[in-house]
């Protein structure tokens, strides 16, 4: 059981719990959630939860260990035409190492076509900075920073493992 002033994932969204109330009407116990990009929305979620979307967020030694795999974690090889599909996959499996998947893909196809003197892609841009809003949300948060501090935190720490 989690508690009131803790970060959670629910969903893909980092929330925070603001406080734990009880529904009077159905005697259930439900937590009040605010996500971290949207403080005008609050989400009721019970806390016998069978759907299990809501989780705790990685440990610093958690982020450690996946910002020394990313070199290691593979692009997504998919032809044009499939790309859409593999990222929708990703974005759904709800795991670190497929949204940098799509980080990875999207920014190496994006930078082929800005070398070529070509537009980048709309699908590439918009999943990319979907990928990079649900990682980089989460890290920051455990790494006490803000996501753009965040955000060049890993590009640095993963530079030196390459």
């Amino acid at each position: 059981m989690f508690k009131a002033g803790e970060y959670v994932v629910y969903k893909r969204d980092v929330c925070k719990i603001v406080e734990i109330k009880k529904n009077q009407i159905n005697n259930t116990d439900y937590y009040i959630m605010v996500p971290i990009n949207d403080d005008s929305l609050k989400i009721n979620v019970p806390i016998e939860n069978k759907l299990g979307n809501i989780r705790p967020l990685l440990n610093k030694e958690q982020v450690k260990l996946l910002i020394h795999n990313i070199p290691n974690i593979k692009t997504i090889d998919s032809q044009n035409k499939l790309i859409e599909n593999a990222y929708r996959d990703l974005i759904h499996d709800n795991t670190h190492e497929g949204l940098i998947k799509i980080i990875k893909t999207a920014y190496l196809r994006n930078k082929e076509r800005l070398d070529n003197k070509r537009k980048i892609g709309d699908k590439d841009d918009c999943y990319f900075k979907l990928a990079e809003t649900y990682l980089y949300n989460e890290l920051a948060i455990v790494l006490n920073m803000s996501f753009e501090q965040t955000k060049e935190y890993i590009i640095k720490e993963v530079e030196k493992l390459i």
